[in-house]
């Protein structure tokens, strides 16, 4: 199994980074989900469940540790009044630095979200994702072999066998080590439109349920940080 991507999301719900080489920490890839943008009045942390065009935006990530925010329209988002304007509601770019509470939205029933409730969920605070058990993911070609990878926004992508393999198993790969939990159970996220001609498909979403009990990808923890490299090999402990 070689590591064939490696995929770094400095905002999260937004387009992210292909990098060559990253460092691996405690919090996950550096810089992964490092921001996230907070809608001003209720609170809560924006994913593209909730508001799918933030997938049409991108980030990367500076030396210095920030973020740099492209809007659709090719223009750099300043500051938060940008965002603003972009997203039309008071919105501020919060580092998992901050004192924030990482709360977020999930539709109850994405076949009928019209009409769904929402529910809320606390999500790690170490970065923003979205469980503090899985601040690595990992993902296998051999599992999505008619499916954009990026519709599942993992970290490393890998050939070899599926992905489910490695549940409960510790992984080296280049310096690092991970120790890999449960496979991750899937959302209205996986649905969503993207740009490069991703297109909005429930399919997806449905599939996973009938096939796979809802889950797709597993999650891990960080056992030993260290660099990965593109071309490095899984080795199971």
């Amino acid at each position: 199994m070689l590591i064939t991507e490696l995929w770094r999301y400095p905002v999260k719900s937004l387009q992210g980074e292909q990098l060559d080489a990253v460092e691996v920490t405690g919090a996950g890839l550096r810089g992964d989900r490092a921001y996230a943008i907070f809608d001003a009045e209720t609170g809560l942390g924006l994913t593209a469940r909730r508001v799918p065009q933030l997938l049409f935006a991108s980030a990367r990530l500076h030396d210095d540790g920030t973020a740099e925010i492209t809007l659709p329209n090719g223009a750099v988002a300043k500051d938060d009044d940008a965002l603003s304007r972009w997203l039309d509601r008071r919105v501020t770019l919060r580092s998992a630095n901050d004192d924030v509470q990482p709360r977020y939205e999930n539709v109850a029933d994405f076949e009928h979200e019209a009409t769904s409730a929402w529910e809320l969920f606390e999500g790690g605070t170490s970065a923003f994702h979205d469980s503090p058990e899985a601040v690595v993911s990992l993902l296998s070609y051999a599992t999505i072999p008619d499916w954009a990878p990026r519709r599942f926004r993992a970290n490393l992508l890998f050939d070899g066998v599926s992905e489910e393999t490695l549940v409960g198993s510790r992984l080296k790969l280049g310096d690092a080590e991970l120790d890999v939990g449960d496979c991750l159970e899937r959302c209205v996220m996986v649905t969503r439109p993207q740009p490069e001609g991703i297109d909005k498909d429930l399919d997806v979403l449905r599939t996973i349920h009938r096939q796979r009990e809802g889950c797709l990808a597993v999650g891990a923890l960080v056992a030993t940080p260290g660099t990965v490299h593109v071309g490095d090999e899984l080795i199971v402990r």
